[in-house]
């Protein structure tokens, strides 16, 4: 990609030739974009002039200043943090940190266009260096370990039944990764909701290509140097997570065939009559009327909102399932508003599109259109009026079982066009029509315009509540607006271990609020599976149990003794733990770090870490090791460097182990192996049938004694905008003295008189200083102190 000329001005960089143009802009601190047009005089009508350009995902600016000089055929541009040195005989360029480190090279730049009928045939490649010892993590929703290197994917948001561990493309596309070597982290977000590929040093173990079906590669390169930085800065750039009600964080329940009223009914008495904790009982398809959007079907559903209101006085909320496509039924309101708004998806000849999923025939709302998102928003009033809580958009790629041929237009060559374009999977020609954009480059983003239409219309029809909405398709951006489930998982042991590294991946993509079904959405699932996936989703942000139609039902009552009796102590510790995860789910609002980490977050330079596929870090305290093989009571499990107190189940044993090295970890039936890290600090609360306030009656801090430990706990009401209270603990070991002091911030009143300390790590103590009282528990030191203490100091 030659280039030959320049327009330095103060926040952008425009470099030219012949045929291409690459603009650099600085979005924020540590970040450069780099828009590739290596087809700018093809495809273009103002060459060198780049054309505006929506992003889907991107809400941060371009404003930022730029410094940048020519020296002969090499431009220098540096901005805060970064640094881009572009050689102008091939286009290529060097990304630098603010330190001077060389963090990313590109190779080679090349777009090749193919006149064809209706649509041109368009690719353009990037092709960049792969050092030997760089990994590669992230890239959203994906198969296969952490490190991605070695591996081949495709971004074009999929229906698959049934997924295998080997299946791509799925549902959701993020392009974005987070590149890792000797300890020091950078990133890169492709822009582009056309279809690409990526291949991760595997066709050439040296490059890492990508190749976009689009005009240009509209590039993000994210300094570090550590990797909650590059995810700081994707998530500033994409926008961070809204704080989700605490009520969806406990626990739900669904299943694909609950068919009437006395079903749910029968659901919730089954959970409440066993003790069982539950917040939320999901609706799947079967709620509607002949698989018509936005209704229900009386004969099963008379009196959705006496059904909810029953629901509510057991401490459940409702969400209700929705599907994009609507019926194309004459006399079906929601069709026939859509049909006359013009805000249908089209054919290439100007024909609503019309297919078939669950209704049939089917048409779809075009959800790259503003007007058409909040139109879809508004449809759901009805629905919050009947006291439904939350949104759950499923089959939203989108999904289409087939499609009607059109009868097409006359090519230049005289012969008669299909009328339907390459379709790639269950979903709409490549050809179709939205608004003035094609299939092809808005698949991948359907489904974050419908969440975004859900999410926007919840806010403004309940504004006093925050909204929840649950995706299976996404793109980069999804964060802003709702939690992303991994879809059609089988039920089996395979599909729990994989479900480890996808959902880190997604959180390295910008998305904390993830889940997987438990057990397992498609199969037959054992007592064992059901329990072992359980103890791995007591970690999940999303705790969904779910099952399809014609398989058996998965209720942990289903299972019997002794896995009701396991299932239900799991249970109860998602509802001790939620002091801890709520506070994460605030700082993913704050920063937009994950929830679960992978273990290079706390050893970047470990490759042990890097290699630990089947854990994760919850936050950064808690080190869980969840049970992945069927038969297993012990399981070797990754300690990075540090001290670690053994909190098997939340509860500690007084058992330590120092780390840097691989440990055995006792796991019968019973156990979920947790390890807590030396300086940590997390907060428990006494388990509840459902959630009610985030400003906890009763609270325990475990903390695990070293030179320096720190822990945060944020509290509310639990939904809203309310008064809020942020606490802080700080202090550490000092020979021989522990002590800890607490800071609070907010206006919310304390609800409870007294809290709990129980500090690992330290031999009986001598003296006790600001506590009501204090023993020896289990080998930690267990103190009791009023609920706004300011410091206490324990003397050996």
């Amino acid at each position: 990609m030659l280039l030959t000329d320049a327009s330095i001005a103060g926040a952008r960089v425009l470099l030219w030739g012949a045929r291409a143009a690459v603009e650099i802009r600085c979005p924020g601190p540590g970040v450069l974009r780099v828009r590739h047009a290596p087809l700018s005089s093809v495809v273009g009508f103002t060459h060198p002039e780049l054309p505006d350009k929506r992003s889907f995902a991107v809400v941060a600016g371009d404003a930022l200043p730029l410094r940048a000089r020519r020296e002969g055929d090499t431009v220098r541009v540096s901005a805060e943090g970064a640094c881009l040195e572009v050689a102008l005989a091939s286009g290529t360029w060097a990304f630098s940190d603010g330190e001077g480190r060389v963090l990313a090279r590109s190779e080679a730049v090349s777009g090749e266009a193919r006149p064809a009928f209706p649509l041109d045939q368009l690719r353009t490649r990037l092709s960049l260096a792969a050092p030997p010892e760089e990994a590669y993590l992230g890239f959203g929703e994906k198969v296969g370990p952490l490190d991605k290197r070695g591996m081949r994917f495709t971004f074009w948001n999929t229906d698959a039944f049934p997924p295998q561990v080997d299946t791509d493309p799925l549902y959701a596309s993020i392009p974005f990764f987070v590149a890792l070597r000797g300890g020091v982290a950078w990133g890169l977000f492709l822009d582009e909701p056309w279809r690409s590929e990526v291949d991760v040093a595997l066709g050439d173990p040296a490059r890492l290509e990508w190749e976009s079906r689009g005009p240009e590669l509209d590039v993000y390169l994210l300094s570090g140097p550590h990797p909650a930085d590059v995810v700081r800065r994707y998530t500033a750039l994409t926008g961070r997570p809204a704080m989700p009600p605490l009520w969806s964080l406990g626990a739900h329940q669904s299943r694909w065939g609950y068919e009437n009223e006395d079903d749910v009914r029968g659901v919730v008495r089954g959970y409440r009559s066993r003790g069982l904790p539950l917040d939320v009982i999901h609706l799947d398809i079967d709620h509607l009327d002949a698989y018509k959007a936005w209704t229900w079907d009386r004969a099963r559903f008379p009196d959705p909102a006496r059904l909810a209101r029953e629901l509510a006085a057991e401490g459940v909320r409702v969400v209700t399932i929705v599907d994009p496509a609507l019926k194309a039924e004459p006399g079906y309101p929601v069709y026939e508003e859509a049909r006359a708004r013009d805000y249908l998806v089209r054919l290439d000849r100007g024909d609503p599109l019309v297919g078939e999923v669950w209704p049939d025939p089917a048409v779809f709302p075009d959800f790259t259109r503003d007007e058409v998102q909040r139109w879809w928003g508004d449809l759901q009033r009805s629905f919050l009026d009947a006291g439904v809580a939350g949104i759950w958009n499923d089959m939203n790629e989108p999904a289409c079982f087939s499609v009607r041929p059109g009868r097409g237009v006359p090519g230049p060559s005289g012969q008669r066009a299909s009328g339907l374009g390459p379709i790639e999977g269950s979903t709409l020609p490549d050809d179709a029509r939205h608004g003035a954009r094609r299939h092809l480059e808005v698949h991948n983003v359907y489904g974050l315009g419908m969440a975004r239409a859900a999410f926007e219309g919840l806010a403004r029809h309940a504004p006093d509540r925050r909204p929840f909405v649950l995706t299976r398709a996404a793109f980069a951006g999804i964060q802003r607006y709702a939690a992303v489930w991994t879809g059609d998982f089988s039920s089996n042991f395979t599909h729990l271990e994989a479900s480890i590294a996808m959902l880190l991946g997604l959180g390295l993509s910008g998305v904390p609020f993830t889940g997987a079904d438990i057990p397992g959405f498609v199969g037959r699932a054992s007592g064992e599976l059901l329990v072992r996936w359980m103890q791995a989703g007591l970690f999940y942000p999303l705790m969904r149990n779910h099952a399809a139609r014609g398989r058996p039902a998965q209720e942990p009552w289903r299972f019997g003794e002794p896995y009701l009796g396991l299932a239900r102590a799991v249970l109860e510790r998602r509802y001790r733990l939620l002091p801890t995860l709520y506070t994460l789910m605030w700082e993913a609002a704050e920063t937009g770090l994950p929830v679960l980490r992978p273990l290079c977050f706390l050893a970047p330079g470990d490759r042990h870490a890097l290699r630990a596929d089947d854990q994760l870090l919850f936050g950064d305290d808690l080190l869980v090791a969840p049970v992945v093989r069927p038969g297993q009571s012990k399981r070797l499990m990754y300690l990075p460097d540090g001290a670690w107190v053994d909190f098997a189940n939340l509860e500690g044993s007084g058992r330590r182990e120092e780390g840097g090295r691989h440990v055995v970890a006792d796991a019968p039936l019973e156990v979920v192996p947790v390890w807590l890290r030396a300086g940590g600090a997390v907060a428990l609360t006494a388990p509840r049938m459902h959630t009610t306030r985030a400003s906890w009656e009763e609270l325990v801090w475990h903390v695990h004694a070293a030179p320096v430990v720190r822990g945060c706990l944020y509290e509310d009401e639990g939904d809203g905008d309310g008064a809020s209270r942020v606490t802080r603990l700080a202090g550490g070991l000092d020979g021989a003295t522990f002590h800890l002091e607490r800071r609070a911030e907010g206006a919310l009143p304390l609800a409870r008189a007294v809290e709990t300390i129980r500090i690992h790590g330290l031999p009986p103590p001598r003296a006790v200083a600001g506590a009501r009282s204090h023993r020896v528990l289990e080998g930690a030191v267990e103190i009791e102190v009023a609920a706004d203490w300011q410091r206490i100091e324990v003397r050996s």
